[in-house]
């Protein structure tokens, strides 16, 4: 896991202070007494996470990097995976949810928790607490909600909602099921305050009306006040939601994108976003980031602030190793160091598919097939390289080819079974930045 310091190491008097430079509040109740509160003795805070997909994704890690800043301040943090609300799942603005079956749900749930115990610490003096509203909300019948819950929201301020308001005036309406989830996470909150002394709940500002509620409740019931605050939504500088490919969620787990693609996208980012890419998902102290901005300005074709951050955030999602791996593939796949050899499968093929359409400042890349026996010329002929097999055979004459980063000396050589790394793939490639991918037949 990535280094992770605390405020004081990332030189800020407070943590509140840190926070706010960060730009990780976005909106809170009051911020003077969530100050005193984040600035004081310790307190118990916590975050919920449905299991309404197989993974958590890039916009989840806002409030999972401000729940570790909080832990290493010494405040106790809770995660909440949703067994119960994420059998039906917050309103969004695009129309109903797709309700999963129970077991599903109960399997994303132990994924969820897994990706969680990889960011917050889960041992030593101050773990992290799982804990599923499942427990507390499935004994409930239908008439002790409605007596016990139900009986402390007003319609009038639950229509009030930004995102129900919004999906009112939409053409699919809004359900009863979808319009409860209010009251659910409410009663979460009122929970957790009665059996751990919970004060502080976090969430993204889509959440709002849906953290408001629970902080309403614990006033109405308790007689007392506690703080609710937002992450910021992270948006690029054209204004398109941060994490969003094609349609397509930067995932978490590995399985859904590969740690090569996941190193790639951080690497990948703008000059004009990175320094606040540092700030929010970065555990950097203040200076260096300030360093790495100046970086940018002075020397942006160095783009140390991008691998900063790539390593950064692709270490404290996957690990070191899984980092280095992605780093140790790309570098070799263009003979620039690292063993191609010792690249296992899954990151060879991510990366290798990664360069079908993402080629950027690494050259070109063609594809094609072959088969053992067959002629490097013929075969880097095949995959574009070169405009004909008496090019390919001046080129390799000239000392310009590689198989898997190895010179080819004769015009006459042909791949062999070895040459496919993993049984799978071999790699032409011309001068420096010209690859060829073969794919065994």
């Amino acid at each position: 896991m990535a280094h992770v310091t605390n405020f004081k190491e990332a030189g800020f008097d407070s943590l509140f202070e840190e926070l706010n430079w960060r730009g990780l509040i976005a909106q809170s109740t009051d911020r003077d007494q969530l100050a005193q509160a984040l600035d004081g003795k310790p307190i118990t805070y916590y975050c919920g996470f449905d299991p309404t997909a197989p993974s958590l994704h890039v916009g989840n890690l806002v409030p999972l990097v401000i729940m570790r800043h909080l832990q290493a301040a010494g405040h106790h943090p809770i995660a909440l995976v949703g067994g119960a609300t994420g059998l039906i799942g917050d309103p969004r603005q695009s129309g109903e949810r797709t309700l999963n079956p129970k077991e599903v749900v109960a399997g994303w749930s132990e994924r969820l928790k897994s990706q969680i115990s990889g960011i917050l610490e889960v041992d030593g003096s101050n773990p992290v607490r799982f804990v599923s509203n499942y427990d507390w909300t499935a004994s409930m019948s239908v008439i002790d909600f409605l007596r016990d819950v139900g009986k402390n929201f007003r319609i009038g301020t639950m229509l009030s909602k930004d995102i129900v308001a919004r999906r009112l005036e939409s053409q699919e309406g809004i359900s009863f099921t979808e319009f409860s989830y209010q009251v659910l996470q409410g009663n979460d909150f009122l929970h957790l305050f009665d059996e751990y002394g919970c004060t502080l709940e976090l969430g993204g500002s889509d959440q709002w009306g849906n953290l408001t509620s629970g902080l309403d409740l614990i006033h109405k019931v308790r007689e007392t006040n506690v703080n609710v605050f937002t992450s910021p939504i992270i948006s690029d500088s054209q204004g398109k939601k941060f994490g969003k490919s094609e349609g397509n969620a930067v995932w978490l787990d590995p399985e859904m994108l590969s740690p090569y693609k996941f190193y790639q996208f951080w690497l990948n980012q703008p000059d004009v976003e990175v320094a606040k890419l540092l700030k929010v998902f970065t555990f950097l102290p203040k200076e260096e980031i300030a360093r790495l901005e100046a970086c940018i300005a002075t020397n942006p074709g160095a783009r140390e602030a991008q691998r900063t951050l790539a390593w950064a955030v692709t270490s404290l999602v996957h690990g070191d190793e899984a980092t280095q791996q992605a780093i140790d593939a790309s570098s070799a796949l263009f003979g620039r160091g690292g063993d191609l050899q010792a690249i296992d499968s899954r990151t060879l093929e991510a990366a290798l598919d990664g360069l079908k359409t993402e080629i950027g400042d690494d050259g070109s890349a063609s594809f094609a097939r072959a088969k053992p026996g067959e002629r490097v010329s013929e075969a880097g002929a095949a995959a574009g390289l070169f405009k004909s097999i008496s090019e390919a055979r001046k080129t390799i004459a000239s000392g310009g080819v590689y198989v898997n980063n190895a010179r080819v000396s004769d015009a006459e050589q042909t791949l062999g079974d070895q040459d496919f790394l993993h049984g799978r793939f071999a790699l032409i490639r011309r001068g420096k930045k010209a690859l060829g991918v073969v794919e065994r037949q």
